[in-house]
């Protein structure tokens, strides 16, 4: 009796998210040649506010008008190009922008494909810094490179590329802190999803969402991990054509639970859409 006891309040003590609920997608429309191809978007952590994120070197900010938890409308504060370190709109060969993450201060952090790196910003209309990039990178496939970025509790950022080079290869997570990039961990490629977003969540763990295109439509999933690669979780898996091509993800906490927002890049393609889903995870 003594160690099913034991067993007992170990089990009580290990906290887990048992149940993902879905409360529902908005359909995001706006005329404007920027508007488009979203990779990744941030939320306040009111859940009111946000900045996205577009593959073609815009960004976005923007308010949700929410009914409960519903999004109903958002009011759309800005469109603009980024600008590189000379103030001119980043050039069309270096403006495939990713992945976002932003630091307490207010700071951007841009992750970039084909030149692989991370630009910061200090405003959505500042100009952005030289590329911080590593030689590692180098060995990353065409069209396959740091797709998601996340920032830690200690400021330290966090990408993988979207390819690992083999489907039994795990993805390799590097980190830039105090300017200096590493790879601390890999996390398991499993199946045949590939990682497009990240976020670090209020828990201090590292959410990965991941796309698989199967010709027909999308599938995706999220696992979190400790930000040092351990006790993987999958958290979500959805059905083909659940949704549309979810590639940004961003992770916050009501007073229910923690809460997922994330956001489908169209491709500027008008068979697709720009479509904004929400998840609430509750033990």
């Amino acid at each position: 009796m003594f160690r099913f006891l034991c067993l007992l309040a170990l089990l009580r003590a290990v906290p887990a998210y048992a149940e993902v609920t879905y409360l529902g997608s908005y359909d995001w429309r706006v005329s404007d040649r920027l508007f488009g191809g979203f990779s990744a978007i941030e939320v306040t952590a009111d859940g009111m506010d946000f900045v996205a994120l577009t593959d073609r070197g815009s960004i976005a900010r923007g308010t949700f008008i929410r009914d409960g938890d519903t999004i109903t409308g958002i009011d759309l504060g800005g469109l603009r190009r980024l600008l590189g370190p000379t103030r001119a709109p980043l050039a069309d060969d270096l403006n495939d922008s990713e992945g976002l993450a932003i630091g307490p201060d207010g700071t951007l952090y841009v992750s970039f494909e084909g030149e692989d790196g991370v630009r910061s910003f200090a405003d959505v209309d500042r100009p952005g810094s030289e590329l911080v990039t590593a030689r590692d990178f180098n060995a990353f496939q065409p069209n396959s490179g740091l797709e998601a970025l996340a920032i830690g509790p200690d400021g330290a950022l966090y990408t993988l590329p979207e390819r690992s080079g083999l489907a039994t290869r795990p993805f390799p997570v590097f980190r830039l802190k105090g300017g200096v990039w590493d790879q601390p961990f890999e996390i398991t490629r499993a199946g045949a999803f590939l990682p497009v977003g990240a976020d670090v969540g209020p828990d201090s763990r590292l959410y990965v969402l991941e796309r698989d295109f199967t010709g027909i439509g999308f599938r995706s999933r999220i696992r979190r991990f400790d930000l040092d690669g351990r006790n993987e979780e999958t958290i979500l898996e959805t059905g083909l054509r659940t949704h549309d091509n979810l590639e940004g993800i961003s992770v916050w906490q009501d007073a229910q639970g923690l809460r997922i927002t994330l956001i489908s890049d169209d491709n500027f393609r008008m068979f697709q859409r720009t479509e904004i889903v929400e998840y609430r995870l509750t033990e």
